[in-house]
């Protein structure tokens, strides 16, 4: 047989061992609702929560790091610390482009070569200080802000948002800082 008749059959194997298969907190994810000023949404963001996933297993101090590129794509840097806040760094370099018609709301994500997956700014603040984030399957979520440790009184806020855009807060996992 021909190499090229395995590929189909290649490429699904692999796309599904990179998929994982975690609760689904949200069964029915909202589509964004605000537009996104880039310019403002672009900059440095500490993960207050999120859905535990497999590529942050053991991730403390999370911080994403979004800025223009000069080809209008994304420049995304995702780090973490290993088990402690002070845990060695881990940085992960990916790219981002603005999916057409979305009020740049929708992302295609990809930190492995020709693999986009879906990122969702659901909601964010009228000043850009929290967003919340997710994709079409409710599997993941994340809940970030601009300064490591915001008050008591907005984290009860950005879980109760959450809440109503139909997660279950019970799956948060909060990340240290």
């Amino acid at each position: 047989m021909k190499l090229r008749s395995f590929l189909p059959l290649i490429a699904s194997g692999f796309l599904a061992a990179c998929s994982t298969v975690g609760p689904v907190g949200n069964t029915s994810v909202p589509q964004p609702a605000k537009t996104v000023q880039l310019d403002r949404y672009l900059g440095n963001w500490f993960e207050l929560a999120r859905y535990e996933n497999s590529f942050e297993t053991d991730c403390e101090g999370v911080t994403a790091q979004y800025s223009l590129r000069d080809d209008g794509m994304i420049k995304v840097i995702n780090t973490c610390r290993k088990d402690s806040p002070d845990g060695a760094k881990k940085a992960v370099e990916g790219l981002a482009k603005i999916v057409p018609d979305s009020g740049n709301a929708k992302l295609k994500v990809s930190f492995f070569g020709p693999f986009y997956g879906d990122y969702w700014v659901l909601d964010h603040a009228a000043d850009y200080s929290w967003s919340i984030v997710g994709e079409p399957s409710g599997r993941y979520l994340w809940i970030l802000t601009r300064t490591a440790k915001p008050s008591e009184q907005t984290r009860k806020m950005l879980v109760k948002r959450a809440t109503s855009l139909g997660y279950d807060a019970a799956l948060l996992r909060w990340t240290r800082h």
